[in-house]
């Protein structure tokens, strides 16, 4: 190459790698990549579980030119996208893309955000897709076409109990190391196929029985998970869902493969290690926090989910 062209190539603007990482600093450990694959890999699966005193410039953190699904537990968030607003409250999801058209997204200030992403690039939306074009949604359709100019907004959804239950198994991937990327791969997948294809009109009775039984269930987990000091009975919850409580506690197991007083356990103890994470609270604060008057109780439900004592917790952690 001559010097002149040397001169010309160094005076070129070099093309800036997008980061997301400087959007979630200040949250630390609020923010952990689970999958941190999207330029090698075509996609990455991020944690979130933080608080925040003002309005977030969520937006900020998506990938130009990629479709982020977002399974949103907890926190509301608002998008604005060609005159189009939108509200994702907690216990809902939905997908959206990043075209050159301003795409905005806010996380509500004052509350507790917790959610889940699954970035994908376009590449691997052709890849994985090209061939699957029959029922497409027309937003996916739309961007393997090419259209890339405007950014688009999927219909809100409810979250389903299968994905309250890959939420956590996402967090702690049951595989070994060397097989992490094709399992976090076959679950990126998994949650396309139930996104990004328009299910068919015609429902069978086996199939509506099955829909109407995971709302039940995704209902009674709303329902616990917004007063665990203090949550209703077996009885309150048939009644708030429509059904006996015999046939909810039987169709619940069948469902998440463990009982109400069970799953209803996991969120405490789920919600108590988060709050003695924070350094805010004691043992004591949390245990009373989430419903445990004695403190050996406590003690002992948590040292049987989460493997330690909770005194023993935060320290183990923060490692």
């Amino acid at each position: 190459m001559s010097s002149a062209a040397v001169e010309v190539e160094k005076s070129k603007p070099r093309r800036s790698v997008f980061s997301e990482a400087g959007v979630w600093h200040a949250f630390g450990a609020g923010w952990r990549p689970l999958w941190a694959g999207f330029r090698q890999n075509g996609f990455s699966i991020e944690w979130h579980d933080f608080e925040c005193g003002r309005p977030l410039d969520w937006a900020s953190s998506f990938h130009p030119g990629s479709v982020e699904i977002c399974l949103n537990l907890d926190g509301h968030a608002e998008f604005s996208v060609g005159g189009r607003k939108a509200e994702l409250p907690p216990a809902s999801a939905t997908f959206y893309f990043s075209g050159r058209e301003p795409l905005a997204a806010r996380r509500l200030p004052g509350q507790h955000h917790q959610f889940l992403t699954v970035e994908i690039s376009r590449d691997f939306l052709k890849r994985r897709l090209t061939e699957n074009r029959a029922g497409l949604h027309p937003q996916i359709q739309a961007v393997l076409a090419g259209d890339h100019s405007a950014s688009r907004l999927a219909e809100v959804r409810k979250l389903t109990a299968g994905q309250q239950r890959l939420i956590p198994a996402l967090r702690n991937p049951p595989a070994p190391l060397a097989g992490r990327r094709v399992w976090f791969e076959s679950k990126a997948l998994e949650l396309m196929a139930e996104f990004f294809f328009i299910p068919a009109r015609d429902e069978l009775f086996c199939e509506r029985q099955r829909r109407v039984t995971q709302e039940r269930v995704q209902r009674v987990i709303e329902l616990l998970r917004g007063n665990l000091a203090h949550p209703p009975d077996l009885l309150e919850l048939g009644r708030r869902v429509g059904c006996s409580p015999f046939y909810l506690s039987r169709t619940f197991s069948q469902e998440l493969g463990m009982t109400i007083p069970q799953y209803l356990r996991q969120l405490r103890m789920e919600r108590a290690a988060e709050l003695l994470l924070s350094g805010k609270y004691n043992v004591t604060e949390a245990a009373l926090e989430v419903g445990y008057n004695s403190l050996s109780h406590f003690s002992q439900a948590f040292c049987q989910t989460m493997g330690c004592c909770p005194n023993l917790y935060p320290l183990l952690k923060k490692r």
